[in-house]
C-alpha cells in the first residue's frame, strides 16, 4: 500500500541495498549488469506478489524458469542469478530475510550452455574501409578514426579505450606502446600499437590542441570538445553508426576479435595476442580466434559435390557471400 505522501508504486525492502552492490563491484561493465540484473528481477518481484514478495529459493527458481522461457542466452540468465546471488547475501546481511536463505538461494544453478556462440569478425577489406569512413575534414572524424584504431588496431576493449591518456603512450624497445593500461580484473599490460593508430592519435592530438589527460574526449554538435572523457556507451554508438554507413552490423567487442584474428592470420604468435588482449588464460584468446573452427577450410568445400543445377556461370557468382566479414 502506498504511504501518505508516498507517489508512485510502494518501494521494494530490497531496492536500497541494490545499489550498494552495483558500486561495491569494480568492473564497469559488471557493474552495469549487476545493476540491470537486479532492477529486472525487483521489477519482477513488484509484478508477481507486490513489494513484500518473500525472498526465497523457490521465488528464484521461478524467476530462472521465466528468464528461461523469455528465450534469454544461458550467459544472460546467469550473469543475472549471480546478481540474484549477491542481493540474496546482502539482504541476510542486512536482516531483510531469514538466516540459511541466502545459501539456500546460492544453490539454484544456473543454465548449462550446450555448444559454443561464434563470434563476428571483419576481412582484412571490411577493416580498411571502416577504418577510412570517418569524415577526417571535422574534429569528430578524427576522434572517432582514434576510436576505430585502438579497438582495431589495439585490441582494446571500449573501456579501456576511454581510459587511455597521453601520457601513456611512449616508446619501448624502439616502437609506440600503451603503457601500464589497467584492464579487466585490475590486470596490467603494456599495448603495442601500429604506426597507423599513432598517426591518427597524432592528428587528433593536434587538431584538438591536446597533450595531455584522455585521448578520447565527447564532442558537441558544433564540433568542439565538450567534456575531459568519454563512456563505453558512447564508443559502442559511435563504432555502431560507422559500421552502418557501410552497411556492416559490428560491435566494439567484434573489433577486439577482429584485431586477434588479423594478427593471427598474419602469423603472430598466440602467446603475443594473449598479452596484447590482456586475458589471463590463453584458452580464452583461442576462442577469439576461431582456431578450432576454420571457415576457410572448412568440411564441405572437401565434399567433391558440384550438382548438375548448379550453373557454374551464374549461380556461384550469385551465391558468392559480400566481403563484409569472415
Amino acid at each position: 500500500m502506498t504511504q501518505p505522501g508516498q507517489t508512485g508504486p510502494p518501494q521494494s525492502p530490497l531496492e536500497p541495498i541494490a545499489k550498494a552492490i552495483a558500486d561495491g563491484v569494480g568492473s564497469p561493465h559488471s557493474k552495469r549488469a549487476y545493476r540491470s540484473g537486479i532492477r529486472d528481477f525487483i521489477r519482477w518481484l513488484n509484478k508477481e506478489g507486490g513489494p513484500h514478495l518473500p525472498l526465497t529459493k523457490r521465488v528464484v527458481q521461478s524467476y530462472r524458469l521465466y528468464l528461461e522461457a523469455s528465450q534469454l542466452a544461458p550467459a544472460s540468465i546467469n550473469v543475472r542469478l549471480c546478481a540474484i546471488r549477491k542481493l540474496a547475501g546482502h539482504a541476510e546481511d542486512c536482516g531483510l530475510i531469514e538466516p540459511g536463505i541466502a545459501t539456500a538461494i546460492a544453490r539454484v544453478r544456473g543454465v548449462r550452455q550446450m555448444g559454443r556462440r561464434i563470434g563476428n569478425w571483419l576481412t582484412p577489406d571490411s577493416a580498411s574501409r571502416l577504418l577510412e569512413t570517418p569524415d577526417q575534414t571535422t574534429l569528430r572524424g578524427k576522434r572517432d578514426r582514434v576510436i576505430l584504431a585502438l579497438l582495431l588496431g589495439c585490441g582494446l576493449r571500449r573501456q579501456e579505450a576511454v581510459a587511455v591518456e597521453f601520457q601513456q603512450i611512449g616508446l619501448r624497445d624502439g616502437r609506440w606502446v600503451i603503457i601500464d593500461l589497467v584492464g579487466k580484473h585490475g590486470r596490467i599490460r603494456s599495448v603495442p600499437m601500429p604506426l597507423w593508430a599513432k598517426g591518427a592519435i597524432e592528428a587528433w592530438s593536434n587538431a584538438a590542441a591536446l597533450v595531455e589527460g584522455k585521448v578520447l574526449r565527447p564532442i558537441n554538435k558544433g564540433d568542439r570538445i565538450n567534456g575531459t572523457a568519454m563512456s563505453g556507451e558512447a564508443i559502442f554508438a559511435i563504432v555502431r553508426r560507422l559500421a552502418g554507413q557501410i552497411d556492416i552490423a559490428i560491435t566494439p567487442h567484434d573489433l577486439r576479435r577482429t584485431f586477434a584474428k588479423l594478427a593471427h592470420l598474419g602469423d603472430a604468435a598466440i602467446e603475443q595476442i594473449q598479452l596484447s588482449l590482456g586475458h589471463a588464460s590463453i584458452v580464452t584468446t583461442e576462442k577469439y580466434l576461431g582456431v578450432q573452427q576454420d571457415f576457410r577450410n572448412a568440411p564441405c568445400d572437401h565434399l567433391l559435390l558440384v550438382p548438375k543445377w548448379l550453373d557454374q556461370a551464374h549461380d556461384r557468382q550469385v551465391l558468392r557471400p559480400r566481403n563484409h566479414g569472415s
